[in-house]
Protein backbone atom coordinates (compact mmCIF):
# COMPACT_ATOMS: atom_id res chain seq x y z
CA UNK A 1 0.00 0.00 0.00
CA UNK A 2 1.55 3.33 -0.77
CA UNK A 3 1.20 6.12 1.36
CA UNK A 4 -2.60 7.23 1.69
CA UNK A 5 -2.71 11.69 1.45
CA UNK A 6 -4.26 13.72 4.04
CA UNK A 7 -7.79 15.11 3.02
CA UNK A 8 -9.10 18.92 4.13
CA UNK A 9 -12.52 18.96 5.68
CA UNK A 10 -14.88 20.39 3.29
CA UNK A 11 -16.41 23.07 4.79
CA UNK A 12 -17.61 26.70 4.35
CA UNK A 13 -15.70 27.92 6.95
CA UNK A 14 -12.29 26.07 5.66
CA UNK A 15 -12.90 27.17 1.70
CA UNK A 16 -13.09 30.88 2.98
CA UNK A 17 -9.92 30.72 4.48
CA UNK A 18 -8.50 29.86 0.96
CA UNK A 19 -8.82 33.08 0.40
CA UNK A 20 -8.72 35.28 3.49
CA UNK A 21 -5.73 33.26 5.62
CA UNK A 22 -2.51 33.04 4.80
CA UNK A 23 -0.56 30.12 5.05
CA UNK A 24 1.68 29.42 8.55
CA UNK A 25 4.77 30.86 9.16
CA UNK A 26 6.60 27.11 9.00
CA UNK A 27 4.11 25.37 6.63
CA UNK A 28 5.30 24.19 3.16
CA UNK A 29 4.09 26.80 1.25
CA UNK A 30 4.92 29.36 3.57
CA UNK A 31 8.46 27.95 2.96
CA UNK A 32 8.41 28.11 -0.18
CA UNK A 33 7.25 31.20 -0.82
CA UNK A 34 10.08 32.41 1.31
CA UNK A 35 13.00 30.48 -0.55
CA UNK A 36 11.50 31.42 -3.84
CA UNK A 37 11.70 35.03 -2.93
CA UNK A 38 14.96 35.10 -0.59
CA UNK A 39 17.13 33.21 -3.84
CA UNK A 40 15.62 31.86 -6.96
CA UNK A 41 18.52 30.62 -8.60
CA UNK A 42 19.34 28.92 -4.83
CA UNK A 43 15.87 27.25 -5.20
CA UNK A 44 16.28 25.95 -8.82
CA UNK A 45 19.39 24.70 -7.92
CA UNK A 46 18.15 22.66 -5.35
CA UNK A 47 15.07 21.38 -6.59
CA UNK A 48 15.57 21.19 -10.62
CA UNK A 49 17.13 17.29 -11.41
CA UNK A 50 19.36 17.50 -14.06
CA UNK A 51 18.91 14.40 -15.67
CA UNK A 52 16.19 13.90 -17.81
CA UNK A 53 13.55 11.31 -17.04
CA UNK A 54 11.42 9.52 -19.71
CA UNK A 55 7.70 11.14 -20.30
CA UNK A 56 6.11 8.21 -20.37
CA UNK A 57 6.95 7.72 -16.96
CA UNK A 58 6.39 11.43 -15.66
CA UNK A 59 2.86 10.87 -17.44
CA UNK A 60 1.99 7.91 -14.89
CA UNK A 61 1.58 11.51 -11.70
CA UNK A 62 -0.66 12.86 -14.01
CA UNK A 63 -3.26 10.44 -15.49
CA UNK A 64 -5.61 10.35 -13.51
CA UNK A 65 -8.48 12.72 -14.96
CA UNK A 66 -11.22 13.03 -12.14
CA UNK A 67 -11.39 16.06 -10.29
CA UNK A 68 -11.14 15.58 -6.32
CA UNK A 69 -14.50 15.36 -4.54
CA UNK A 70 -13.19 16.38 -1.39
CA UNK A 71 -10.37 19.21 -0.78
CA UNK A 72 -6.74 18.09 -0.33
CA UNK A 73 -4.93 20.64 2.16
CA UNK A 74 -2.92 22.88 0.50
CA UNK A 75 0.96 21.62 2.36
CA UNK A 76 0.11 18.28 0.72
CA UNK A 77 -0.31 20.00 -3.19
CA UNK A 78 2.10 21.99 -2.45
CA UNK A 79 4.52 18.97 -1.66
CA UNK A 80 3.24 17.53 -4.89
CA UNK A 81 4.18 19.85 -7.16
CA UNK A 82 7.80 20.03 -5.36
CA UNK A 83 8.29 16.64 -5.81
CA UNK A 84 6.33 15.90 -9.13
CA UNK A 85 6.38 19.44 -11.08
CA UNK A 86 9.26 20.79 -9.65
CA UNK A 87 11.78 18.93 -9.84
CA UNK A 88 10.85 17.30 -13.25
CA UNK A 89 10.76 21.08 -14.71
CA UNK A 90 13.39 22.92 -17.13
CA UNK A 91 16.31 24.27 -15.65
CA UNK A 92 16.10 27.11 -18.15
CA UNK A 93 17.86 29.84 -15.98
CA UNK A 94 20.99 27.19 -16.31
CA UNK A 95 23.82 29.07 -17.54
CA UNK A 96 24.53 25.88 -19.83
CA UNK A 97 20.69 26.30 -20.88
CA UNK A 98 21.69 27.79 -24.30
CA UNK A 99 19.30 25.62 -26.77
CA UNK A 100 16.25 27.87 -27.01
CA UNK A 101 15.15 31.58 -26.28
CA UNK A 102 13.95 31.27 -22.77
CA UNK A 103 16.48 32.23 -19.99
CA UNK A 104 17.05 34.00 -16.38
CA UNK A 105 15.03 36.19 -14.94
CA UNK A 106 16.22 39.10 -12.90
CA UNK A 107 15.42 37.82 -9.18
CA UNK A 108 13.20 41.22 -8.66
CA UNK A 109 10.47 39.45 -11.30
CA UNK A 110 9.70 37.15 -8.25
CA UNK A 111 8.31 39.90 -5.75
CA UNK A 112 6.48 41.97 -8.52
CA UNK A 113 5.13 38.98 -9.91
CA UNK A 114 3.43 38.19 -6.83
CA UNK A 115 1.66 41.83 -6.52
CA UNK A 116 0.83 41.08 -9.98
CA UNK A 117 -0.67 37.99 -9.43
CA UNK A 118 -2.28 39.45 -5.93
CA UNK A 119 -3.81 42.17 -7.32
CA UNK A 120 -5.47 40.19 -10.30
CA UNK A 121 -5.93 42.93 -12.38
CA UNK A 122 -7.92 42.30 -15.76
CA UNK A 123 -6.85 44.72 -18.61
CA UNK A 124 -9.57 44.65 -20.34
CA UNK A 125 -11.50 47.53 -18.69
CA UNK A 126 -10.27 50.67 -16.49
CA UNK A 127 -13.28 49.33 -14.28
CA UNK A 128 -10.92 46.60 -13.54
CA UNK A 129 -7.69 47.49 -14.14
CA UNK A 130 -7.56 51.23 -13.27
CA UNK A 131 -4.00 52.86 -12.97
CA UNK A 132 -2.74 49.67 -14.67
CA UNK A 133 -4.50 51.10 -17.79
CA UNK A 134 -2.05 54.09 -17.94
CA UNK A 135 0.88 51.63 -16.77
CA UNK A 136 0.14 49.62 -19.81
CA UNK A 137 -0.46 52.64 -22.37
CA UNK A 138 3.03 54.18 -20.62
CA UNK A 139 4.85 51.07 -21.63
CA UNK A 140 3.69 50.75 -25.16
CA UNK A 141 4.74 54.43 -25.50
CA UNK A 142 8.26 53.44 -23.93
CA UNK A 143 8.79 51.13 -26.51
CA UNK A 144 7.37 53.04 -29.61
CA UNK A 145 9.73 55.75 -28.52
CA UNK A 146 12.25 53.02 -28.96
CA UNK A 147 11.76 51.91 -32.21
CA UNK A 148 10.56 55.15 -33.47
CA UNK A 149 11.77 57.99 -31.72
CA UNK A 150 9.14 60.50 -32.26
CA UNK A 151 9.20 63.82 -30.55
CA UNK A 152 8.09 64.55 -26.94
CA UNK A 153 4.84 66.22 -28.39
CA UNK A 154 4.04 63.07 -30.06
CA UNK A 155 3.45 61.32 -26.97
CA UNK A 156 2.16 64.20 -24.98
CA UNK A 157 -1.10 63.83 -27.86
CA UNK A 158 -1.41 60.21 -28.09
CA UNK A 159 -0.10 58.61 -24.95
CA UNK A 160 -3.23 58.48 -23.05
CA UNK A 161 -5.33 59.60 -26.21
CA UNK A 162 -8.82 58.49 -25.63
CA UNK A 163 -9.55 56.97 -29.11
CA UNK A 164 -5.40 56.77 -30.12
CA UNK A 165 -3.56 53.72 -29.14
CA UNK A 166 0.48 53.20 -29.55
CA UNK A 167 -0.22 49.20 -29.73
CA UNK A 168 -1.26 46.66 -28.03
CA UNK A 169 -0.69 44.28 -25.13
CA UNK A 170 -0.47 40.40 -26.20
CA UNK A 171 0.64 37.09 -24.79
CA UNK A 172 3.16 36.72 -27.16
CA UNK A 173 4.50 37.16 -30.57
CA UNK A 174 2.05 34.79 -31.73
CA UNK A 175 -0.82 37.34 -31.20
CA UNK A 176 1.29 39.94 -31.44
CA UNK A 177 1.78 39.04 -35.22
CA UNK A 178 -2.02 38.47 -35.92
CA UNK A 179 -2.85 42.15 -34.43
CA UNK A 180 -0.42 43.57 -36.99
CA UNK A 181 -1.69 41.34 -40.23
CA UNK A 182 -5.48 41.67 -38.74
CA UNK A 183 -4.93 45.74 -38.50
CA UNK A 184 -3.27 45.82 -42.05
CA UNK A 185 -5.90 43.36 -43.91
CA UNK A 186 -8.91 45.46 -42.23
CA UNK A 187 -7.18 48.71 -43.68
CA UNK A 188 -6.10 47.17 -47.18
CA UNK A 189 -9.98 46.17 -47.81
CA UNK A 190 -11.33 48.25 -45.80
CA UNK A 191 -15.05 50.25 -46.22
CA UNK A 192 -15.49 51.44 -49.49
CA UNK A 193 -18.67 53.01 -51.21
CA UNK A 194 -21.44 50.50 -50.80
CA UNK A 195 -18.89 47.82 -49.34
CA UNK A 196 -18.71 48.24 -45.34
CA UNK A 197 -15.58 46.68 -45.27
CA UNK A 198 -13.61 42.87 -44.86
CA UNK A 199 -13.90 43.18 -41.14
CA UNK A 200 -18.19 43.45 -41.28
CA UNK A 201 -18.48 41.71 -45.07
CA UNK A 202 -16.27 39.14 -44.58
CA UNK A 203 -13.55 37.47 -46.77
CA UNK A 204 -15.53 36.25 -49.82
CA UNK A 205 -17.35 39.85 -50.46
CA UNK A 206 -13.71 41.96 -50.09
CA UNK A 207 -12.25 39.41 -52.69
CA UNK A 208 -15.36 40.45 -54.87
CA UNK A 209 -15.42 44.28 -54.42
CA UNK A 210 -11.62 44.72 -54.60
CA UNK A 211 -11.60 42.35 -57.70
CA UNK A 212 -8.69 39.93 -56.84
CA UNK A 213 -9.16 35.77 -56.12
CA UNK A 214 -6.88 36.14 -52.96
CA UNK A 215 -4.70 38.03 -50.51
CA UNK A 216 -1.53 37.89 -49.88
CA UNK A 217 1.39 38.33 -47.02
CA UNK A 218 4.93 37.71 -47.63
CA UNK A 219 7.55 36.69 -45.54
CA UNK A 220 11.24 35.33 -46.39
CA UNK A 221 11.70 31.76 -46.20
CA UNK A 222 12.89 31.95 -42.60
CA UNK A 223 9.75 33.45 -40.99
CA UNK A 224 8.46 31.97 -37.93
CA UNK A 225 5.23 29.81 -37.87
CA UNK A 226 3.39 31.80 -36.52
CA UNK A 227 3.13 34.19 -39.31
CA UNK A 228 0.76 31.15 -41.14
CA UNK A 229 -1.35 30.88 -37.82
CA UNK A 230 -2.33 34.11 -38.59
CA UNK A 231 -3.02 33.64 -42.39
CA UNK A 232 -5.10 30.91 -41.12
CA UNK A 233 -7.06 32.87 -38.66
CA UNK A 234 -7.11 35.87 -41.03
CA UNK A 235 -9.01 33.42 -43.71
CA UNK A 236 -6.25 34.15 -46.42
CA UNK A 237 -5.41 30.56 -46.67
CA UNK A 238 -1.71 29.15 -45.51
CA UNK A 239 -0.84 29.21 -48.62
CA UNK A 240 -0.76 32.54 -49.45
CA UNK A 241 1.93 33.67 -46.13
CA UNK A 242 4.15 33.54 -49.37
CA UNK A 243 7.43 32.59 -48.62
CA UNK A 244 10.32 34.53 -50.61
CA UNK A 245 13.75 33.21 -51.02
CA UNK A 246 16.63 33.92 -49.06
CA UNK A 247 20.29 34.15 -49.36
CA UNK A 248 23.29 32.50 -48.11
CA UNK A 249 22.80 34.84 -45.19
CA UNK A 250 19.43 33.42 -44.29
CA UNK A 251 18.08 36.98 -45.03
CA UNK A 252 15.40 37.77 -47.55
CA UNK A 253 16.38 38.83 -51.48
CA UNK A 254 15.04 42.01 -52.59
CA UNK A 255 15.16 40.78 -56.17
CA UNK A 256 12.89 37.57 -55.45
CA UNK A 257 10.69 40.11 -53.32
CA UNK A 258 10.05 41.83 -56.38
CA UNK A 259 9.30 38.90 -58.81
CA UNK A 260 6.84 37.45 -56.52
CA UNK A 261 5.16 40.59 -56.04
CA UNK A 262 5.06 40.60 -59.85
CA UNK A 263 3.69 36.90 -60.05
CA UNK A 264 0.86 37.49 -57.54
CA UNK A 265 -0.24 40.54 -59.62
CA UNK A 266 -0.54 38.80 -62.47
CA UNK A 267 -2.76 36.33 -60.86
CA UNK A 268 -5.01 38.61 -59.73
CA UNK A 269 -3.60 37.94 -55.99
CA UNK A 270 -3.77 41.16 -53.81
CA UNK A 271 -0.60 41.53 -51.41
CA UNK A 272 -1.48 43.90 -48.08
CA UNK A 273 1.68 42.94 -46.17
CA UNK A 274 5.17 42.25 -46.32
CA UNK A 275 7.02 41.20 -43.05
CA UNK A 276 10.64 41.85 -42.27
CA UNK A 277 12.22 39.87 -40.14
CA UNK A 278 14.77 41.24 -37.18
CA UNK A 279 16.28 37.93 -35.57
CA UNK A 280 15.21 34.83 -37.66
CA UNK A 281 14.55 32.04 -34.92
CA UNK A 282 16.97 29.74 -36.31
CA UNK A 283 20.10 31.47 -37.11
CA UNK A 284 19.19 35.45 -35.90
CA UNK A 285 19.37 37.17 -39.27
CA UNK A 286 18.25 40.71 -39.95
CA UNK A 287 16.60 41.28 -43.27
CA UNK A 288 17.38 44.44 -45.21
CA UNK A 289 14.94 46.57 -43.07
CA UNK A 290 15.13 49.87 -45.44
CA UNK A 291 15.50 47.83 -48.47
CA UNK A 292 12.08 46.04 -47.63
CA UNK A 293 10.38 49.42 -46.99
CA UNK A 294 11.15 51.24 -49.84
CA UNK A 295 9.17 47.88 -51.69
CA UNK A 296 6.58 48.17 -49.30
CA UNK A 297 6.12 51.82 -49.87
CA UNK A 298 6.69 51.56 -53.39
CA UNK A 299 3.74 48.58 -53.38
CA UNK A 300 1.10 50.08 -50.99
CA UNK A 301 1.59 47.42 -48.52
CA UNK A 302 1.38 47.34 -45.18
CA UNK A 303 4.81 46.81 -43.97
CA UNK A 304 5.55 44.95 -40.46
CA UNK A 305 8.87 44.12 -38.72
CA UNK A 306 8.72 40.93 -36.38
CA UNK A 307 11.63 41.66 -33.85
CA UNK A 308 10.04 39.33 -31.31
CA UNK A 309 13.61 38.48 -30.65
CA UNK A 310 15.80 41.64 -32.07
CA UNK A 311 13.98 44.41 -31.34
CA UNK A 312 15.81 44.67 -27.88
CA UNK A 313 19.11 45.41 -29.70
CA UNK A 314 17.85 48.86 -30.47
CA UNK A 315 18.82 49.42 -26.98
CA UNK A 316 22.69 49.00 -28.19
CA UNK A 317 24.39 52.11 -29.60
CA UNK A 318 26.94 49.73 -31.13
CA UNK A 319 24.68 47.03 -32.81
CA UNK A 320 21.23 49.68 -33.04
CA UNK A 321 22.27 50.05 -36.82
CA UNK A 322 21.95 46.36 -37.74
CA UNK A 323 18.09 46.90 -37.35
CA UNK A 324 18.06 49.81 -39.33
CA UNK A 325 15.09 50.99 -41.56
CA UNK A 326 12.86 48.97 -37.85
CA UNK A 327 11.80 52.69 -37.43
CA UNK A 328 10.00 53.00 -41.22
CA UNK A 329 7.85 49.93 -40.91
CA UNK A 330 4.16 50.34 -40.07
CA UNK A 331 3.89 47.77 -36.94
CA UNK A 332 6.89 46.00 -34.86
CA UNK A 333 6.18 42.81 -32.99
CA UNK A 334 8.68 42.86 -29.61
CA UNK A 335 8.45 39.69 -27.08
CA UNK A 336 8.95 41.19 -23.55
CA UNK A 337 9.81 37.46 -22.34
CA UNK A 338 12.56 37.24 -24.61
CA UNK A 339 15.08 39.82 -24.39
CA UNK A 340 13.66 42.24 -21.90
CA UNK A 341 14.19 39.38 -19.44
CA UNK A 342 10.27 39.34 -18.16
CA UNK A 343 8.10 36.10 -17.39
CA UNK A 344 6.95 34.03 -20.17
CA UNK A 345 3.30 35.79 -21.41
CA UNK A 346 4.03 39.50 -22.55
CA UNK A 347 4.27 40.49 -26.04
CA UNK A 348 3.61 43.70 -27.47
CA UNK A 349 3.13 44.85 -31.51
CA UNK A 350 3.45 48.39 -32.11
CA UNK A 351 2.43 50.96 -34.57
CA UNK A 352 4.02 53.98 -36.42
CA UNK A 353 0.23 55.78 -37.11
CA UNK A 354 -1.87 55.96 -33.88
CA UNK A 355 -4.61 55.40 -35.39
CA UNK A 356 -4.10 52.15 -36.67
CA UNK A 357 -5.85 50.13 -34.51
CA UNK A 358 -9.32 52.07 -35.14
CA UNK A 359 -9.90 49.44 -38.20
CA UNK A 360 -9.80 46.08 -35.75
CA UNK A 361 -11.80 47.79 -32.74
CA UNK A 362 -14.94 46.71 -31.11
CA UNK A 363 -16.99 47.77 -28.21
CA UNK A 364 -19.62 46.46 -26.04
CA UNK A 365 -22.53 48.67 -24.05
CA UNK A 366 -21.38 46.65 -21.27
CA UNK A 367 -17.72 47.11 -21.29
CA UNK A 368 -15.36 49.00 -23.34
CA UNK A 369 -18.01 51.47 -24.72
CA UNK A 370 -16.49 53.78 -27.41
CA UNK A 371 -14.62 56.69 -26.49
CA UNK A 372 -13.11 55.11 -23.14
CA UNK A 373 -9.67 54.88 -22.27
CA UNK A 374 -10.11 50.88 -22.48
CA UNK A 375 -7.16 48.99 -23.84
CA UNK A 376 -9.50 45.94 -24.80
CA UNK A 377 -11.46 47.53 -27.60
CA UNK A 378 -8.67 46.84 -29.88
CA UNK A 379 -6.62 43.75 -28.65
CA UNK A 380 -7.53 40.13 -29.77
CA UNK A 381 -7.61 39.06 -26.37
CA UNK A 382 -10.52 40.34 -23.56
CA UNK A 383 -8.82 39.62 -20.15
CA UNK A 384 -5.13 40.05 -19.92
CA UNK A 385 -3.25 40.02 -16.95
CA UNK A 386 -1.01 43.25 -15.94
CA UNK A 387 2.34 42.01 -17.49
CA UNK A 388 2.75 45.32 -18.26
CA UNK A 389 3.76 46.13 -14.92
CA UNK A 390 6.58 43.77 -14.86
CA UNK A 391 7.74 44.74 -18.42
CA UNK A 392 7.76 48.95 -16.81
CA UNK A 393 9.48 47.61 -13.56
CA UNK A 394 12.47 46.13 -15.81
CA UNK A 395 12.97 49.35 -17.65
CA UNK A 396 13.23 51.08 -15.17
CA UNK A 397 15.00 48.77 -12.94
CA UNK A 398 17.41 47.60 -15.55
CA UNK A 399 17.36 51.20 -17.87
CA UNK A 400 18.30 51.60 -21.39
CA UNK A 401 22.08 51.62 -20.11
CA UNK A 402 22.14 47.90 -18.35
CA UNK A 403 20.03 46.75 -21.44
CA UNK A 404 22.90 47.96 -23.77
CA UNK A 405 25.08 45.62 -21.93
CA UNK A 406 23.08 42.88 -22.24
CA UNK A 407 22.53 43.04 -25.57
CA UNK A 408 26.22 43.89 -26.42
CA UNK A 409 27.47 40.94 -23.96
CA UNK A 410 25.13 38.56 -25.89
CA UNK A 411 26.31 39.67 -29.13
CA UNK A 412 29.86 39.52 -28.66
CA UNK A 413 29.82 36.39 -26.63
CA UNK A 414 28.06 34.64 -29.54
CA UNK A 415 31.30 36.23 -31.66
CA UNK A 416 33.63 34.74 -29.97
CA UNK A 417 31.57 30.81 -29.22
CA UNK A 418 32.42 31.40 -33.36
CA UNK A 419 35.73 32.00 -33.79
CA UNK A 420 36.20 29.06 -30.86
CA UNK A 421 34.05 26.43 -33.41
CA UNK A 422 35.88 28.02 -36.75
CA UNK A 423 39.00 27.39 -34.77
CA UNK A 424 38.12 23.73 -33.86
CA UNK A 425 39.03 21.00 -36.64
CA UNK A 426 36.40 18.74 -35.76
CA UNK A 427 33.41 20.96 -35.93
CA UNK A 428 31.59 22.90 -38.64
CA UNK A 429 30.31 26.67 -38.49
CA UNK A 430 27.27 26.80 -39.89
CA UNK A 431 25.93 30.35 -39.64
CA UNK A 432 27.95 33.04 -38.63
CA UNK A 433 26.17 35.17 -35.49
CA UNK A 434 24.95 38.71 -36.68
CA UNK A 435 23.12 39.11 -33.06
CA UNK A 436 23.40 36.24 -30.16
CA UNK A 437 22.83 32.70 -32.23
CA UNK A 438 24.56 30.48 -34.72
CA UNK A 439 24.48 27.41 -35.58
CA UNK A 440 27.40 24.57 -36.19
CA UNK A 441 27.93 20.18 -36.02
CA UNK A 442 30.44 18.02 -35.58
CA UNK A 443 32.60 17.06 -38.86
CA UNK A 444 35.66 15.21 -38.37
CA UNK A 445 38.50 17.19 -40.90
CA UNK A 446 38.67 14.65 -43.12
CA UNK A 447 34.96 14.75 -43.64
CA UNK A 448 34.81 18.31 -44.25
CA UNK A 449 37.73 17.94 -46.99
CA UNK A 450 35.75 15.54 -48.83
CA UNK A 451 32.70 17.17 -48.28
CA UNK A 452 34.70 20.35 -50.52
CA UNK A 453 34.92 17.96 -53.35
CA UNK A 454 31.93 16.13 -53.19
CA UNK A 455 29.91 15.34 -55.99
CA UNK A 456 26.05 15.90 -54.90
CA UNK A 457 25.62 11.99 -54.93
CA UNK A 458 28.45 11.26 -52.37
CA UNK A 459 28.04 15.03 -50.57
CA UNK A 460 23.87 13.54 -49.75
CA UNK A 461 25.21 10.46 -47.88
CA UNK A 462 28.05 12.06 -46.29
CA UNK A 463 25.34 14.86 -45.11
CA UNK A 464 23.12 11.94 -44.42
CA UNK A 465 25.34 10.26 -41.82
CA UNK A 466 26.59 13.44 -40.30
CA UNK A 467 22.84 14.38 -39.71
CA UNK A 468 22.34 11.39 -37.88
CA UNK A 469 25.20 11.90 -35.68
CA UNK A 470 24.55 15.36 -34.63
CA UNK A 471 20.55 14.06 -33.67
CA UNK A 472 22.47 11.21 -31.57
CA UNK A 473 25.00 13.79 -30.20
CA UNK A 474 22.53 16.23 -29.24
CA UNK A 475 19.93 13.48 -27.83
CA UNK A 476 22.77 12.36 -25.40
CA UNK A 477 24.05 15.50 -24.36
CA UNK A 478 20.47 16.83 -23.73
CA UNK A 479 19.50 13.26 -21.67
CA UNK A 480 22.90 13.90 -19.26
CA UNK A 481 21.88 17.01 -18.32
CA UNK A 482 24.98 19.10 -17.77
CA UNK A 483 24.25 21.58 -21.12
CA UNK A 484 21.42 22.03 -23.54
CA UNK A 485 21.60 23.33 -27.12
CA UNK A 486 18.71 22.48 -29.62
CA UNK A 487 18.92 21.29 -33.42
CA UNK A 488 17.31 22.44 -36.53
CA UNK A 489 17.90 21.65 -40.20
CA UNK A 490 19.02 24.15 -42.88
CA UNK A 491 19.78 24.21 -46.45
CA UNK A 492 23.22 26.36 -46.97
CA UNK A 493 23.87 27.25 -50.47
CA UNK A 494 28.13 25.83 -49.91
CA UNK A 495 26.51 22.56 -49.11
CA UNK A 496 24.25 22.25 -52.51
CA UNK A 497 21.00 23.53 -50.90
CA UNK A 498 21.33 19.82 -49.04
CA UNK A 499 19.13 19.82 -45.59
CA UNK A 500 21.63 19.36 -42.79
CA UNK A 501 21.23 19.10 -39.31
CA UNK A 502 23.05 21.44 -36.75
CA UNK A 503 23.00 22.38 -33.39
CA UNK A 504 21.54 25.95 -32.71
CA UNK A 505 22.48 28.07 -29.35
CA UNK A 506 21.17 30.72 -28.28
CA UNK A 507 23.01 33.21 -26.10
CA UNK A 508 20.74 35.69 -24.06
CA UNK A 509 21.31 34.35 -20.56
CA UNK A 510 23.90 37.12 -18.68
CA UNK A 511 24.97 33.91 -16.61
CA UNK A 512 26.46 32.40 -19.65
CA UNK A 513 30.21 32.72 -19.76
CA UNK A 514 32.88 31.22 -22.61
CA UNK A 515 34.36 28.49 -19.89
CA UNK A 516 30.36 27.24 -20.02
CA UNK A 517 30.51 27.26 -23.78
CA UNK A 518 34.35 25.22 -23.57
CA UNK A 519 32.77 22.75 -21.22
CA UNK A 520 29.81 22.36 -23.69
CA UNK A 521 31.50 22.08 -26.78
CA UNK A 522 34.23 19.56 -25.10
CA UNK A 523 31.54 17.21 -24.16
CA UNK A 524 29.81 17.38 -27.36
CA UNK A 525 33.36 16.36 -28.46
CA UNK A 526 33.58 13.45 -25.63
CA UNK A 527 30.23 11.89 -27.04
CA UNK A 528 31.05 12.24 -30.80
CA UNK A 529 34.15 9.84 -29.41
CA UNK A 530 32.18 7.28 -27.73
CA UNK A 531 29.77 7.45 -30.76
CA UNK A 532 32.90 5.63 -32.60
CA UNK A 533 31.26 2.03 -32.33
CA UNK A 534 27.95 3.77 -33.66
CA UNK A 535 26.56 2.51 -37.24
CA UNK A 536 26.34 6.01 -38.61
CA UNK A 537 30.33 6.09 -37.71
CA UNK A 538 31.66 2.77 -38.87
CA UNK A 539 29.45 3.70 -42.07
CA UNK A 540 31.12 7.23 -42.41
CA UNK A 541 34.56 5.65 -42.14
CA UNK A 542 33.71 3.04 -44.56
CA UNK A 543 32.56 5.77 -47.02
CA UNK A 544 35.64 7.83 -46.04
CA UNK A 545 37.96 4.43 -46.58
CA UNK A 546 36.36 3.92 -49.85
CA UNK A 547 36.87 6.94 -51.32
CA UNK A 548 40.15 7.09 -50.34
CA UNK A 549 41.52 4.08 -51.80
CA UNK A 550 39.63 4.62 -55.32
CA UNK A 551 41.65 7.89 -55.35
Amino acid sequence: MGKQSKVAESSWENLLRIFTVPEAPGSTLNRLDRDISTNLSGFLGEHIVAEENDLAVIEQDFSDARIPEAPAFVSEQTQFLLDKVVSQSVHTASPSFVGHMTSALPYFMIPLSKIMIALNQNLVKTETSKAFTPLERQVLGMLHRLIYGQPDDFYDSWLHHSERRLGAFCSGGTVANITALWAARNRAFGPDGEFPGISRGGVFSAMRHYECEGAAVLVSERGHYSLSKAADVLGIGRDQMVAVETDGYNRIRPDALVATLKRLKQQRIRPFALVGIAGTTETGNIDPLDGLADIAAEHGIHFHVDAAWGGPTLFSERYRPRLAGIERADSVTIDAHKQLYVPMGAGMVLFREPSALGSIEHHAQYIIRQGSRDLGSTTLEGSRPGMAMLVQSALKIIGRQGYAMLIDNGIQLARRFADRITALDDFELVTEPELNILTYRWAPPEVQALLGKADDALRQRINDHLNRMTQSIQKIQRERGKAFVSRTRLTPSRHGGQAITVFRVVLANPLTTDQVLRELIEEQRQIAAEQRESADFAELKALLASHYRQG
